[in-house]
């Protein structure tokens, strides 16, 4: 689909038709269109120009000739003079038959009485901001007032006045009243002489340059407002009324396509996603070979559509790092020593430093029922409880910091962002204070396995492995680490089972506390957490494949980054030549 400009200027309408597909794409591409269209249309530029129009200057005449009648009737107070428009204030050259006008020429601002709400009709209709959809002016409910009796003042209006909401938030909430009502007093009933289309109206106050003026004037603090002062000096473009007929008439042609290139777009990413999420859920649930290389695919054949958005690749990251711990990333290789032979080294290991004193004798940890099991194993993989294979765990100390990182002379303290999925951020800790000694047996060392036990809901259980250790840091109190009997389960393999799949579902379960805000999960609780095992050779492999994969989807959202800045771009660019 594409919209025909071809009433405007011929260079803009070029450039938008060559590139329509990519302002198309962009995030806000159907928006910037939306304020192109206002744009060429304040300028002249939608529509052409009729010689035989009446110029906008005779219309001036008879609105002042208007006023002064109305002025005489004791129908309105007589307006304050406003300042001549000089050279200064003009923005761009008009065509001709088209004059520069300040609001208080051309309309009653607030020109409607106000009442109290027990002079109010119940069947009267009652209009709030809240009933009014920003951007597009839409009325979302129609209340009576016996829904909403108050005894607060209410602003009437009538007919054909345009209501025009002047708080910051709600800027763009502007409509023409299709019948007689009442109204806040945050929205303003705006009264159009004769000579002056209320749609017309409408669309000056929503136009991108209008909007500007406003937000450069708006005072308040808690809810910012647009004075009456400035609103009434404010100044715009006035056509002749028959050009405004037809600006309205193409305008409302124009916003329609709008409507519809934002349903396409809507139901084009929609359909996206849909399929994306089927072609995941079959690889994730098949357990044959066979549809699980269909699964793979499909996505591979329609790799540039699916991931032209983030919201697929998130879907994609999450999908691999569950396959990588269900065995369906990388094939099995039959010459692997089983994971059952691993655990009878680790089994070993442990009984060797219990003999050497080294270690006391653990804890059992309790067997695993075949109830606790929630899907078959690979050939060769077994499960553990985390707690079988932990040679060593604990958590840090809560020292009263400084804020700001610690420099590689001080002695610093993690925080738990210093924790991110899969990821180690040094960085991320407070100094410890001189007057405090420093505790060295909690000193992070390389290749410790570290999860957050503490903090925000969404911040628990979140585990890495450090690496690219900095000299003189410690473990906040916040934050667990273990360690693997003799090397034998891959650290990075931990990290990403505790991360992923059903480990991940086990400490959702496991959390504790009083809100959200803040919850805990126990070492007790990490040392129950049930763990699939595979064969170490295919551990590395997993973990190398990983790398790989995450790599790629690291290089799709910096595709999807510069393509939107790309399309953002252009858009800009039109919009300047504009």
């Amino acid at each position: 689909m594409t919209m025909d400009f071809r009433d405007g200027e011929t260079s803009v309408v070029e450039l938008l038709e060559r590139h329509f597909e990519v302002a198309f794409s962009a995030p806000d591409g159907v928006k910037k269109l939306r304020e192109l269209i206002l744009t060429l249309a304040m300028k002249g530029k939608l529509v052409p120009q009729d010689p035989n129009d009446q110029p906008a200057s005779e219309m001036l005449k008879e609105i002042e000739a208007e006023k002064q009648r109305l002025v005489k009737e004791g129908k309105i107070k007589n307006p304050k003079a406003l300042p001549p428009i000089t050279a200064d204030d003009v923005p761009y050259e008009l065509p001709d038959g088209w004059e520069w006008v300040r609001l208080g020429e051309i309309t009653a601002y607030n020109g409607r009485k106000n009442i109290s709400g027990d002079q109010i009709d119940p069947d009267t209709w009652v209009l709030d901001l809240e009933d009014i959809e920003k951007d597009t002016s839409r009325i979302l409910y129609r209340a009576k007032f016996s829904e909403r009796q108050s005894k607060s003042t209410k602003s009437t209006f009538l007919k054909g006045d345009v209501l025009y909401g002047k708080l910051r938030p709600y800027l763009d909430k502007i409509v023409v009243a299709d019948r007689d009502g009442v109204c806040t007093t945050e929205i303003v009933p705006i009264v159009s002489f004769v000579g002056l289309h209320s749609d017309f109206l409408k669309w000056l106050l929503k136009r991108p340059a209008f909007l500007s003026y406003v937000n450069s004037l708006m005072y308040g603090v808690k809810m910012p407002r647009l004075g009456t002062d400035n609103a009434v000096a404010s100044i715009h473009p006035l056509p002749p009324l028959p050009e405004q007929h037809r600006i309205v008439a193409r305008i409302d042609e124009l916003m329609a396509h709008c409507d519809e290139l934002e349903k396409l777009r809507a139901e084009r990413e929609q359909k996206r996603v849909k399929v994306h999420a089927a072609a995941v859920r079959q690889l994730l649930d098949t357990t044959e070979p066979e549809s699980s290389a269909n699964a793979w695919q499909f996505i591979s054949r329609n790799f540039r559509e699916l991931y032209s958005d983030k919201e697929n690749v998130a879907e994609l990251r999450k999908a691999i790092l569950q396959l990588a711990v269900m065995g369906k990333l990388v094939p099995q290789d039959p010459n692997d020593p089983p994971a059952c032979e691993l655990l009878k080294e680790i089994e070993a290991e442990k009984q060797r430093l219990v003999k050497e004193g080294k270690i006391k004798k653990p804890k059992a940890v309790s067997p695993i029922k075949p109830d606790e099991v929630p899907y078959p194993l690979p050939d060769s993989w077994e499960w553990v409880r985390l707690g079988d294979v932990i040679s060593y765990m604990d958590a840090g100390w809560s020292p009263k910091c400084e804020t700001g990182p610690a420099s590689d002379s001080e002695w610093g303290v993690l925080k738990t962002t210093a924790v991110q999925k899969l990821e180690f951020l040094p960085h991320e800790n407070k100094t410890l204070p001189i007057k405090l000694t420093p505790r060295p047996e909690y000193q992070v060392e390389e290749k410790d396995i570290l999860i957050t036990r503490a903090g925000p809901k969404n911040r628990v259980g979140i585990c890495c492995v450090a690496t690219s250790i900095r000299p003189k840091l410690m473990l906040s109190d916040k934050i667990i680490r273990f360690k693997i009997y003799g090397d034998l389960i891959s650290p990075d393999y931990c990290a990403l089972s505790l991360n992923t799949g059903y480990c991940s579902e086990q400490i959702e379960m496991f959390k504790s506390g009083m809100a959200e805000s803040q919850m805990n999960i126990s070492q007790d609780k990490v040392k129950r957490l049930l763990m699939l095992i595979p064969p170490l050779p295919e551990q590395h492999r997993i973990v190398a494949r990983i790398d790989q994969l995450m790599a790629l989807c690291d290089t799709l959202e910096q595709q999807i980054d510069d393509a939107t800045r790309k399309q953002t771009e252009l858009l800009n660019a039109v919009m300047t030549q504009v």
